[in-house]
């Protein structure tokens, strides 16, 4: 198994990247920077975040630079991120002047305006609510909630009472010890620019650079990213500073949509946020055919020397060639030839693995359900090698070629294609699909190719039939047993994005067909939307074809109609007395049902509402 954290082992060739950007900083000699490292969900950008510290510290041995690593995720819903990300710097740089024995008393001036801050911030709600006669929130409104009760009492009080305003004040008292002991007269703009001043005096006597890396902002809720990058924003642009940042660009200009609430924004306006915080834009770059080749024979390898097929020093001399050829892929492919080369005599060793990853790479470089992401390939072999378990568990003979081969199918076919492929297994005898075997034929012979379904068109399985093993002969149950329509799916393979989740929650409680809900289907795009209706198409089943389930169903469709045949196909297992009447005004001006209505109109197993609902339509036409 692989896991999915952040790395500093280069296996796709960012080093080169990372390098760039260390030397840029290096160059910089002093000046302020900030680096924002920007790319969708899985694609590395957390690991080319810590290869860049990890250059840095190469450079001059690292003596010139402290870092601190700042993960704004682990602080959401538990502290004030902002807050957080100053104290960690406050405690490194006091670590810093301890070690040195220098500077102790100015690093103890900036934590003490830090710690003002942060009192200034927690004692705003008192001042707030007083003024307006509002409600406190927090341990100070608990405390201020505790003595009020305790004064609107006419008899004794407790000893319970007395308990709940002595927890209270003792949560508080700190924070008040420190407002009432502070006697200079302060304000929130003094405080900044003195604390910045102090900073950079601090960091200009230590001769340091500090390094701020901060990760999973993109996975943050709004406030919790905004308070981040306002954190960033008091410490930005002072000298010996550099900010690196992994986020998704577009998820961060959500959240700063999110944060003004109601306040129409421009592009312009968002973009020129965003612009004043980074200063160079750095995007990971996208896999290509020889780097997801790469990538997936050193996974292999790697999963090999775990298992005692290959020695680690054969393990590392391979890793050191492949690497060494994906530098170099512009002057020529990572061809199999290549990959042998690099593992010489382990070669025989690694036979399967080389033609697997030989054949896989293109298709996952290029299929728009993998599309070279590093997190969904490794999910991939993750998923397989659950599935080899499985299946050695329950006795099964199945090879791991044809587990690969199948659900490759499984993750990029369209759904209504693997579904007319289990049905068919599910229907003969011996489990091999007949029209396989005429497929796999006409392959080996470069013939054209009839498919015997709609779904089975897509570009996707023509080059998937090309793989080695031919299936058509293979018995396919023990397969699909395996598969997720036998709830083996602990890869989690079509999980869906936040979004993606809220819209399948709309969408199960959805009255009748919404027109606001096609739009915000419309803007997560056709891959999301067939993960989605895979559910959908599950939760019908389930509550045996209520007419209310297949309305919200259609929604995906109506914005994607390329989801109508997987649609379709679900309509068509629906017994033909369930056939929904109400459906059909909802279908009647969509090109794409038309054969669908014909068929149900022909049928006299359609009930009459059905028909008549057809025929009303066609004469509305």
């Amino acid at each position: 198994m692989w896991n999915d954290l952040e790395t500093t082992q280069d296996l796709l060739n960012f080093k080169v990247v990372a390098d760039t950007a260390a030397q840029m900083i290096k160059d910089g000699n002093g000046q302020p920077v900030s680096i924002g490292v920007s790319g969708s969900w899985g694609v590395g950008k957390s690991s080319l975040v810590q290869m860049i510290g990890e250059s840095l510290k190469s450079l001059d041995g690292g003596k010139n630079y402290i870092f601190i690593n700042f993960n704004a995720w682990l602080y959401q819903g538990y502290d004030d991120a902002r807050m957080a990300l100053l104290q960690k710097v406050a405690d490194k740089i006091m670590e810093e002047t301890e070690s040195r024995k220098t500077c102790v008393d100015k690093a103890k001036e900036f934590i003490k305006r830090i710690n003002w801050l942060r009192t200034a911030k927690f004692m705003a709600p008192v001042a707030t609510g007083i003024i307006t006669g509002g409600v406190v929130a927090g341990p100070v409104g608990s405390f201020i909630g505790a003595v009020s009760c305790l004064l609107g009492q006419s008899e004794t009080p407790s000893q319970e009472d007395l308990n709940k305003i002595k927890e209270s004040y003792d949560q508080v008292a700190p924070d008040l010890q420190k407002l009432l002991n502070d006697k200079e007269e302060k304000s929130v703009p003094k405080e900044i620019a003195a604390l910045r001043s102090l900073f950079r005096e601090l960091l200009e006597k230590l001769e340091l650079t500090l390094i701020v890396l901060v990760d999973d902002l993109d996975r943050c809720l709004p406030n919790t990213a905004i308070s981040t990058l306002e954190a960033m924003r008091l410490l930005l642009f002072i000298p010996q500073t550099a900010f690196i940042i992994a986020a998704d660009e577009q998820m961060i200009r959500n959240a700063v949509r999110s944060h003004f609430g109601n306040i129409d924004l421009s592009d312009e306006l968002v973009t020129s946020y965003f612009d004043k915080l980074i200063q160079i834009p750095l995007r990971v770059p996208r896999l290509g055919t020889n780097e997801v080749k790469g990538y997936l024979i050193l996974l292999l390898a790697d999963l090999a020397q775990r298992r005692g097929q290959i020695t680690q020093k054969e393990k590392d001399k391979g890793h050191d060639a492949i690497v060494s050829a994906i530098k170099k892929s512009w002057a020529g492919g990572l061809t199999k030839k290549v990959i042998e080369d690099a593992y010489g005599d382990a070669t025989s060793k690694l036979a399967v693995q080389i033609d697997l990853a030989d054949q896989l790479a293109n298709i996952m470089a290029t299929s728009d359900h993998i599309a070279g992401n590093p997190r969904l390939i490794k999910r991939f072999l993750n998923n397989l090698i659950i599935r080899e378990s499985v299946a050695k568990a329950q006795e099964m003979s199945v090879s791991f070629e044809e587990l690969v081969k199948l659900q490759l199918f499984e993750r990029c076919a369209p759904a209504a294609a693997f579904e007319y492929l289990a049905k068919q297994v599910g229907d003969s005898e011996d489990g091999k699909p007949k029209f396989l075997q005429e497929l796999e034929e006409k392959v080996a012979k470069a013939e054209e190719l009839t498919f015997p379904h709609e779904s089975w068109k897509a570009p996707f399985i023509s080059d998937w039939l090309k793989l080695n093993p031919p299936l058509s002969e293979i018995d396919l149950r023990p397969l699909l047993y395996l598969s997720r329509d036998k709830a083996i799916s602990l890869a989690s393979f079509d999980e869906l994005s936040p979004d993606g989740r809220e819209l399948l929650s709309a969408l199960c409680g959805a009255k009748g067909l919404l027109q606001p809900l096609i739009a915000n289907i419309k803007l997560i795009g056709a891959i999301e939307s067939e993960k989605i209706l895979t559910r959908m198409k599950r939760r019908a089943r389930n509550q045996q074809w209520e007419s209310e389930v297949i309305v919200q169903a259609l929604h995906l469709p109506k914005a994607f109609p390329e989801l109508a045949t997987s649609f379709i196909a679900m309509l068509d297992e629906i017994p033909a007395g369930k056939r929904p009447a109400p459906l059909i005004p909802q279908l009647r001006n969509e090109t794409w049902a038309k054969e669908l209505l014909a068929r149900w109109e022909q049928d006299d197993s359609s009930p009459a509402p059905v028909k008549k609902a057809i025929n009303t339509a066609g004469r509305k036409k």
